[in-house]
């Protein structure tokens, strides 16, 4: 399997995990003290790191920061949108298609002169 796959698919399993660490708590903790949910954060936080720091050291071998920088981006707008709307339950925007069409932008100057 190539870099950028591996890579990739690292970083959508990280990002599962940094998205839940990030925003999870605001529904099952929600009454409890914020330093018990910083302190599960930080847990979960830990595997985010496992797969984190392999997937840029591997995708290092093929892609430049910036490249990594903005395909992470992209991946986490694509793991956040349907934890927003499935697990938090939170409206469906279409300013998330907005958002999706800049990161599409980015993602196009960042590895244009890899696909020339």
């Amino acid at each position: 399997m190539s870099p950028v796959l591996i890579s990739i698919s690292l970083l959508i399993c990280s990002n599962v995990f940094m998205t839940f660490a990030w925003y999870a708590h605001l529904k099952e903790l929600n009454h409890k003290h914020w330093m018990l949910a910083a302190l599960l954060s930080w847990g979960l936080a830990f595997f985010e790191y496992l797969l984190q720091v392999p997937a840029n050291r591997i995708g290092h071998t093929a892609l430049n920061v910036g490249q990594l920088k903005i395909m992470q981006e992209a991946i986490a707008l694509s793991v956040f949108v349907p934890f927003s709307v499935y697990y938090l339950k939170e409206p469906l925007k279409l300013d998330y298609l907005w958002a999706g069409v800049c990161l599409l932008g980015a993602v196009y100057f960042m590895f244009r002169s890899k696909w020339a």
